[in-house]
Parts: C-alpha cells; sequence; structure tokens
C-alpha cells in the first residue's frame, strides 16, 4: 500500500474511533493518533519518503520511549497495542 493511501486510511480509522469506541479505546486512539501525527508530521517536514513499514517503525520506537517514560500503565498500555496491532493492519 502506498505511503498516502495508508496515512488516509488510519486516519479514518482514528475518527471513526470516536463514533464507536469505549472510553478505554478513545483513549488509546487519541494516545496513539498523537504518536503517529508527529511521525507523519516529521516526515513531510524532513521530506522522507517512507513507506509504510518505515513509518510504523518509527512510530513502534516512539511508542517504546513513552512506555520505558512511564507515561501509560499497564493497562493502558494494552489498549494501545490493540488499537496500534488495527492500524498496522491497514498498511499491509
Amino acid at each position: 500500500m502506498p505511503y498516502s493511501n495508508y496515512v488516509d486510511a488510519a486516519q479514518r480509522f482514528f475518527d471513526d474511533l470516536v463514533e464507536h469506541a469505549d472510553d478505554d479505546q478513545l483513549f488509546a486512539g487519541g494516545y496513539l493518533r498523537g504518536h503517529f501525527d508527529l511521525a507523519v508530521g516529521y516526515a513531510q517536514v524532513e521530506n522522507l519518503a517512507l513507506s509504510p513499514q518505515e513509518l510504523n517503525e518509527q512510530i513502534e520506537q516512539s511508542l517504546v520511549k513513552a512506555y520505558h517514560n512511564g507515561e501509560l500503565t499497564d493497562t493502558d498500555r494494552d489498549h494501545v497495542v490493540v488499537i496500534w496491532e488495527q492500524v498496522k493492519a491497514l498498511g499491509s
């Protein structure tokens, strides 16, 4: 899948969460969207031609750093992982 199609699909996914997700999913989706949007924005500013896989790797590095910094409880982290797996599947 081309990078721009993946980004568009992920943005739609995050937008759709607002309509049907529970509170935990909304939190996880919002948290993850922040990491996703930051990585996309950085790639745009730096004019990086990333593949969906390369974008995912950058996001995962950011998430791991956040986890190590204690930004999330274990329960919140579990919710983020579930949403992240769904987003990554969009790029396959």
